[in-house]
C-alpha cells in the first residue's frame, strides 16, 4: 500500500483497539484493517483480560463486518520479547499482519 493509503489511528490502550476497529470498519473507507502493538505481561492477571478481549474484539469486528482484520498485537512476557517480534531477531509480526489483511482483501474481491 501506498503512504497516503494507510490511515493510523492511535489509541490509548489494547482494550480500547475493539472499538477503533469498529468505528473505522463502519466507515465503509477500509478494505482492511490491521492493529498492532504489545501487551506485555506484568504481575497481575490484568494482561490476561486486556489482552483477551483484544483479541476476541479484533476478530469479532472482522466477522461483523465482512472486512479482513489482521491482529499484529504481541502478546508477550517481556518487552525483549517485543522487541524481537517487533523488527527483531523473530521477524516483524506488524508486517506480517499487514500483508495478511492485503492478501485477504484481494481474496475477498475476487471471490
Amino acid at each position: 500500500a501506498l503512504p497516503a493509503d494507510v490511515h493510523v489511528a492511535w489509541v490509548p490502550g489494547a482494550f480500547e483497539i475493539p472499538v477503533v476497529l469498529r468505528k473505522l470498519a463502519s466507515s465503509g473507507r477500509f478494505d482492511a484493517l490491521v492493529a498492532v502493538g504489545a501487551v506485555v505481561r506484568g504481575e497481575t492477571p490484568h494482561f490476561d483480560y486486556v489482552a483477551g478481549e483484544a483479541t476476541k474484539g479484533a476478530a469479532e469486528v472482522g466477522r461483523e463486518h465482512g472486512l479482513p482484520v489482521a491482529f499484529g498485537v504481541l502478546t508477550v512476557d517481556s518487552w525483549d520479547q517485543a522487541v524481537d517480534r517487533a523488527g527483531g531477531k523473530m521477524g516483524n509480526k506488524g508486517a506480517e499482519a499487514a500483508l495478511s489483511a492485503v492478501e485477504t482483501a484481494n481474496l475477498l474481491k475476487e471471490l
